[in-house]
């Protein structure tokens, strides 16, 4: 073991006993550096968490990519594409896609005897995946949908239920406008509540067939196809090499196929999400700021309290540099404690938290009932090598203050 690490260990067994260093200059040097990583820790878990949660909500409701028609870009009354076997098969083929499914759009609006709500009705065929819908749903279940034959069922929002005084069972009227008004009666076979509320309050989901008769569309024509990929990170790339082999492409009725990712179709939800990762770097910027701060404060404090000890050190033959590694290694072994002690404040946080829920949030505000949280190890193991090296290199500046103290002058006042 080196000079300078045992005197720092040594130095650093006082300071734990309350002998001779300054107990109040550990402690806040200790106490800045758990609750800035801790506040980190927090911030990242809550900011992956928010982001993954609401991101899945909106891939959950329009998946990764759609091919839709050029002209019904912006508008729920679409204009319908050619989907045909041979197609659905030529999409499944890519090696990033994991499901192809197809879907029609017709707007419309829901009327009781007490109020009406517009809405847009979105039907599925039999290769619908309901794995999302399954996990917020609520009440009644998921119906199989079919292309051909209509069950007149749908399932519909606990937001759009409650505001309609609507239950599960009860038939509801619909109407459509075209150049007449059309009107179905539905059943509601299931209720579900994913809390964001852009897609609560407007979407019904039944029977591809019924979608497309009131849309009065040939059996192949539908609004468009949507896409799920095996891993997201590689949306952008997919999106552009499906893209190059069909945009512009027209059916056999003139539709123009149109290639766009989740994140062209939502561009103000991902800007705002995107914004985010702003917030987590102006965080950790501070937080590392505040913990270095009051790391070189206490550092300078037992500078000043062991100044006999360095000038007797400098007088037995110890260099500047050997001294100054000494309290850097000190510093070590504070900056160390107080990331064990942020570790486990943070890390409670974010297991109870996505245990119990214990911080709520308002679902029309932010989309999710609690405050979400997702554990990266990687990330977070980054943020500790990050907190460490920062702390360390803020300290080398200050340490310089032990070659200002004169050995005769240290040593004259013991």
């Amino acid at each position: 073991m080196s000079l300078s690490l045992f005197i720092a260990r040594r130095i650093y067994r006082e300071s734990d006993g309350g002998k001779q260093v300054s107990r109040p200059a550990v402690l806040i040097a200790m106490a800045g550096i758990a609750i800035g990583l801790a506040v980190m820790i927090i911030a990242v878990a809550v900011v992956i968490g928010f982001k993954s949660e609401v991101r899945n909500k909106v891939i959950g409701f329009g998946s990764h990519i759609q091919i839709t028609n050029l002209d019904a870009v912006s508008s729920y009354e679409t204009h319908p594409i050619v989907v045909g076997d041979s197609m659905m098969s030529a999409l499944a083929g890519y090696p990033e896609i994991s499901h192809v499914q197809r879907f029609s759009t017709k707007p419309g609006m829901i009327k009781t005897d007490d109020a009406f709500q517009g809405m847009v009705l979105k039907g599925g065929g039999p290769e619908f995946d309901p794995r999302f819908l399954q996990e917020y749903l609520v009440e009644g279940e998921i119906p199989v949908f079919s292309d051909s034959v209509s069950s007149n069922q749908v399932l519909i929002s606990k937001s759009l239920a409650t505001k309609m005084k609507l239950k599960l069972g009860d038939k509801i009227y619909t109407y459509y406008i075209q150049d007449d008004v059309r009107a179905r009666r539905l059943t509601i076979a299931g209720i579900y509540q994913t809390n964001f509320s852009e897609y609560d309050n407007l979407f019904l989901l039944t029977d591809l067939s019924l979608v497309n008769r009131l849309n009065g569309w040939q059996p192949e024509q539908v609004t468009g196809v949507e896409l799920q990929l095996k891993d997201y990170d590689k949306l952008e790339d997919t999106t552009y090499e499906i893209a190059i082999d069909t945009d512009n492409r027209k059916d056999e009725y003139g539709g123009t196929y149109y290639v766009r990712s989740i994140e062209q179709l939502n561009p103000q939800i991902f800007a705002w999400l995107d914004l985010l990762d702003l917030n987590v770097w102006v965080i950790l910027f501070l937080m590392i700021g505040v913990a270095g701060f009051t790391m070189i404060s206490g550092l300078l404090i037992i500078i000043i309290e062991r100044t006999n000890m360095i000038g007797i050190l400098k007088a037995l033959g110890a260099t500047n540099f050997t001294i100054r590694k000494t309290f850097l290694w000190f510093a070590v072994f504070l900056i160390g404690k107080g990331m064990l002690w942020g570790n486990v404040i943070g890390l409670a946080f974010c297991i109870l938290q996505s245990r119990f829920g214990i911080f709520k949030l308002d679902p029309e505000t932010y989309y999710v009932d609690t405050v979400p949280v997702s554990f990266n190890i990687l990330l977070f193991l980054l943020i500790n090598i990050g907190t460490l090296l920062a702390a360390v290199l803020m300290l080398i500046g200050p340490s310089y203050l032990i070659t200002k103290i004169n050995p005769a002058n240290s040593m004259r006042y013991e």
